[in-house]
């Protein structure tokens, strides 16, 4: 039976998930917006309370929470909706590509980019931001947990330095929902983008939290919209309601809450037996990311001198990633780990990331399994 070790890409959707999902896609499949019959008001119900279990679950308001068609979509509102020529944007070398990628193109487009450097573990540091910011800065844009290392950063302390200047300050949370706990209030974030199918849930829909009070002296956000037409979810995103996705983010949300801290404690000791297990049987694996402040269920591990693709092609009953889900098609080292500066020898990686459904006997199965292609590969193995 294949492991499924590539959680950070996509997780398997959760039988209660679905089981929410269904009635809304065979006999209530009425359109929100039509709002003279039961059939309309029926949907329109399913995601009001969509929208609260997922506000609940982040600390925030329903009315503060914008349903979209993934994180990549929220990450496009936030940073396209809010900065126009001659503004100034800062964000962080380790971004996912949503962010990247579409800091280039506000570029192309006349607004000024700041990259931070980020230290060797892929950590921003609030003292680079303070020196990065400057009187033309309309946002920072700073992810949460990083989808290849799992490396977390220091969110609050990082939006408070942003707040000092006026500045508003939005998260990619995308792989940190329902894997640690997430409040907006706590994080301080005006905005903060989330993803269904990083938590248990179905893909293409997602959500942009959109803070309705900003802090004192904070210039107040309201994205522009991307999408014209009916004028739904406020006006910010028009375009009919994708009900029983919205359905299965809401429950997908609420259920990993409930399942905090239990789950989170139970994957991180199972991945701590992963990496336990290939370093005793593989001398020069290197642990990638911060060793303590990360995802509890990612493990991006470096083997000098080897092939990445060879050991993924010699491991064809383990499911894991070269790094980015979104990025595979790249055959270039991670630039998540160039910028914590490894050498082109280490920066080929693999990233396992364990969830919900991993059992201890995939785990051991796995590193017996990874220590045996390694050394089957030339590398020295215990």
């Amino acid at each position: 039976m294949p492991i499924y070790l590539d959680n950070n890409a996509t997780t398997p959707l959760d039988e209660r998930v679905l089981g929410a999902m269904l009635p809304y896609l065979r006999e209530h499949f009425g359109n929100p917006a039509s709002s003279t019959h039961a059939f309309g008001w029926t949907a329109g119900a399913a995601v009001a309370l969509a929208r609260e279990e997922l506000a609940a679950s982040v600390g925030a308001s329903p009315e503060e929470i914008l349903f979209t068609g993934g994180a990549t979509e929220s990450d496009n509102m936030a940073l396209l909706g809010l900065l126009r020529p001659h503004d100034h944007l800062v964000t962080a070398a380790t971004e996912h590509e949503a962010i990247l990628e579409t800091a280039h193109y506000l570029e192309r487009g006349g607004v000024r980019v700041a990259i931070l450097p980020v230290d060797g573990h892929g950590v921003v540091s609030p003292n680079a931001l303070r020196e990065a910011i400057e009187p033309e800065t309309a946002l920072v844009s700073v992810m949460l947990a990083n989808n290849e290392t799992g490396t977390l950063n220091p969110i609050r302390e990082l939006a408070e330095v942003s707040h000092e200047f006026g500045v508003p300050f939005h998260t990619d949370a995308a792989q940190a929902l329902c894997k640690i706990p997430v409040d907006v209030e706590e994080l301080a974030v005006d905005l903060m983008s989330l993803s269904a199918h990083k938590c248990y849930g179905p893909k293409g829909v997602g959500a942009l939290y959109v803070r309705r009070r900003p802090a004192p002296g904070v210039r107040r956000v309201r994205p522009e919209p991307l999408l014209h037409g009916g004028g739904q979810e406020r006006g910010l995103r028009s375009g009919t309601l994708n009900v029983p996705g919205i359905v299965g983010l809401g429950k997908a949300a609420s259920l990993g809450a409930a399942a905090l801290p239990e789950e989170a404690a139970r994957i991180s000791d199972l991945r701590n037996t992963l990496l336990e297990r290939l370093r005793s049987g593989i001398p020069d694996v290197r642990l990638n990311g911060h060793p303590t402040e990360r995802l509890p269920g990612t493990l991006n591990v470096s083997f000098p001198g080897l092939d990445v693709g060879e050991l993924l092609g010699a491991l064809p009953d383990v499911a894991a990633s070269a790094g980015s889900a979104c990025a595979s098609s790249n055959s270039e080292p991670s630039h998540v780990l160039r910028a914590m500066g490894l050498e082109d020898a280490w920066a080929a990686a693999v990233r396992f990331s364990l969830g919900r459904f991993t059992t201890p006997d995939e785990i051991e199965r796995t590193a017996a399994l990874v220590v045996r292609a390694v050394g089957e590969l030339g590398l020295p193995v215990a």
